[in-house]
Formats: structure tokens, C-alpha cells, sequence
């Protein structure tokens, strides 16, 4: 190497370097309820009815760019019209889009914790300051807290994530709309579990409440459309902000088998809200069962359960799950969370053998016969 020649690998940039990517484990388990997936698969109709249009799929030529045809059964699907719709390869990249036009160097976003994590982690890869509100008691959204942080930090972006991934609860629609009062930029809900919720913001855009222009509601076809494997996901906003994330957004970045399974599936709505009431009866189920062992578990909307254990450490209690070939996900370092872990509701099947492994590990036969809980 001559000299003065550079050497050695480029360093990642020093704001990065703590940084570790998002993750969970996925291990050869016979009951894996750690990701919050649908335990069904999507309809047989519609696995045959995507089988047959790909036959006739110009896969040699670039997709539509705009995704018209998604956009426009997506506006139908939810009243609105196409302008106001936005598609992504999953609700995360729909997420960047939005940190990429709205956030950046000089811009701040603030996020109520614990909550999702990929707020947080897109808005540091993509240089936005984060002002991070703790929740209050039962991991509702702290309004004094809030207030404070909204007008000391104005930030550009407030994410609300509704229900609240790990914690399961949803936002009444009169807390959104206060956030939405106080918030100057743009308040995102992330509604990744709202067809299980009781309400959605959307309903706040359609009845068109003050600062319904700065709305926006992020959704996914990973969960209630049970099309994880898929990656799709969207935003209802104003078309301004449609318009700002096709700014950022790169050229061709949903592919044609995406638009195209999209667009099949917004055809099986009915069967969707069907695997979703059964998913809510599940989860009542599995919340009664936990009831009857030593843990403390938050109430939940969506398709998935916070748990304490009692008796054990967390991660103790999650290992003796996992060598039960039951997996759950360990949120027990997260900050905020500890000691708890979070388990995805499963099929009936799954969820009983849950159950079963979690009582065994939390009170095993010797303890449990002399006369223990």
C-alpha cells in the first residue's frame, strides 16, 4: 500500500455504532408465539384466486411505481380516496418513509415508552432527535408528561402506537385527539393491531376533527390479514404527506406480487373480521387462564398478552417455556417492562399448550400437590 493510501474498513457513522438492529429469536419451536403473527393463514380461496393471476403477472417488466390499483382498492376499502393512501414493504418501511421526510438532522420525534421499538430505532438511523415520554399507570399515555414534552420539544412527528405494542392497550379516540391538539407536527398512529381495537383513528380523520390534516394511521397486512410473509403495509393520510413519503420513497420499492396479493385479499374481508373474532375470543380465554396462575397480566386489545410472572425471573420462566418447545417473546430488559414477558394469542391448541407449560414452570407438580398455587 503505497503511502498516504487509506486503509482499513469505514467506520459506521459514530451515532450508529451503539446501535444493534431489531430482533427476535426464531428457533425451531413446535409453538412459536413470540411475533405477534396470525396463527391462520389467509383464505384457501385467495392462496388460489394469487396462484392463478400470477400466471398472467409481467414479472419481466418494473411494477407500477405508484401502486394505483393497491392504492385505489385500499381508498375503496376504507372510503377515502387514493391520494390519501400511501403503500410500503411493510408498515416499517412506511415508518422510515415518514422519519425520512419529516424527521432528519434539526427535527424531533417524540415516542411514549414502553412502546414499539422501531420508532425509536428508525428515527435514530435516520438522524431525528427522539424525546422519550414515559407512560403512567397501567401503561396509559401520561397527559401532564405529554403536554410538556410537546410544547418544550415541538416535534415534527408524535407516535402513538394503538393498540400499544408490548403493552396491548389501545387509546381511547378522546386521548388521540388531544394528543392531536398539542402535537404541531404530524401525530402517527400506528395501528399495526387496530382491527382488534374497539376504535381506530380513522374514524378521527372521517369526522374530520381540528388538525385532521397533520393525522396520519399507519396499518400492516402482517397481522389481521395474516400476510406477515408478505410485507405490506400503508398510511391513511392528507395527501400532502402521501406526496412527501413518494418523495423519499425509492423507485419501484413494492414489488408486483405485493400489490398483487394485496389487492386479493382487501376481496376476503369478511373472512378476515372473522379470524379476527376468533382471535378475541382466544385472547379472552388465554387472559382467564393466566388469571388462574401466579402472574400479573395487563388487559389487552389487540392479538397479544403482557405478562409478569411471580414466581420466577422472567427470563427463567421463558427458558422453561422454550424447553417446552413454547416460545414467547422476552421483553424483560426492555426498559420499563421488566420482569415481563409478551405471548402472541395462538390457535386454541397452542394457547392450551401455553398454559399448560407456563403452570408446570411456574408451579411444578411437587410444589403445586403439597397444596402451593
Amino acid at each position: 500500500m503505497g503511502a498516504g493510501a487509506p486503509g482499513g474498513p469505514v467506520p459506521v457513522r459514530p451515532d450508529l455504532q451503539a446501535l444493534s438492529g431489531y430482533h427476535s429469536p426464531q428457533l425451531a419451536v413446535a409453538v412459536r408465539l413470540n411475533t405477534n403473527e396470525s396463527p391462520e393463514p389467509p383464505p384457501d380461496a385467495w392462496r388460489e384466486e394469487l396462484r392463478a393471476a400470477l400466471a398472467d403477472l409481467p414479472l419481466h417488466r418494473y411494477p407500477d411505481r405508484e401502486a394505483r390499483e393497491l392504492r385505489a382498492a385500499l381508498a375503496a376499502h376504507h372510503g377515502v380516496t387514493p391520494e390519501e393512501v400511501f403503500c410500503g414493504t411493510g408498515s416499517n418501511e412506511v415508518l422510515q418513509c415518514l422519519l425520512l421526510a419529516y424527521g432528519g438532522p434539526g427535527r424531533t420525534a417524540v415516542t411514549f415508552e414502553p412502546s414499539y421499538a422501531m420508532h425509536r430505532q428508525i428515527g435514530l438511523v435516520t438522524g431525528t432527535a427522539l424525546r422519550s415520554v414515559p407512560r403512567g399507570e397501567g401503561f396509559a399515555v401520561d397527559e401532564p408528561a405529554a403536554a410538556a414534552a410537546l410544547a418544550e420539544s415541538a416535534p415534527s412527528l408524535c407516535f402513538v402506537c394503538s393498540p400499544n405494542n408490548p403493552t396491548g392497550r389501545a387509546e381511547p379516540p378522546e386521548v388521540l385527539a388531544w394528543l392531536l391538539e398539542r402535537t404541531p407536527g404530524l401525530l402517527v398512529v400506528d395501528e399495526a393491531y387496530g382491527q382488534f381495537a374497539p376504535s381506530s383513528a380513522l374514524e378521527l380523520r372521517a369526522a374530520g376533527v381540528a388538525g385532521a390534516e397533520r393525522l396520519v394511521v399507519v396499518r400492516t397486512f402482517s397481522k389481521t390479514w395474516a400476510m406477515a410473509g408478505v410485507r405490506l403495509g400503508y398510511l391513511v393520510a392528507d395527501p400532502a404527506v402521501v406526496a412527501a413519503c413518494e418523495l423519499v420513497a425509492l423507485p419501484y420499492h413494492l414489488d408486483a406480487i405485493t400489490q398483487l396479493a394485496g389487492r386479493l385479499a382487501l376481496r376476503y374481508e369478511a373472512e378476515m373480521e372473522e379470524r379476527v373474532q376468533r382471535l378475541v375470543a382466544e385472547r379472552r380465554r388465554l387472559e382467564a387462564g393466566l388469571a388462574r396462575l401466579p402472574v400479573t397480566a395487563w388487559p389487552s386489545d389487540a392479538n397479544f398478552v403482557l405478562f409478569r410472572p411471580e414466581t420466577r425471573p422472567a427470563r427463567e420462566v421463558w427458558e422453561g417455556l422454550l424447553a417446552h418447545s413454547v416460545l414467547v417473546r422476552d421483553t424483560s430488559s426492555w426498559p420499563g417492562l421488566e420482569g415481563c414477558l409478551r405471548v402472541t394469542v395462538g390457535t386454541p391448541e397452542e394457547n392450551d399448550r401455553f398454559l399448560a407449560a407456563l403452570a408446570e414452570v411456574l408451579v411444578p407438580a411437587s410444589v403445586s400437590g403439597s397444596g402451593g398455587r
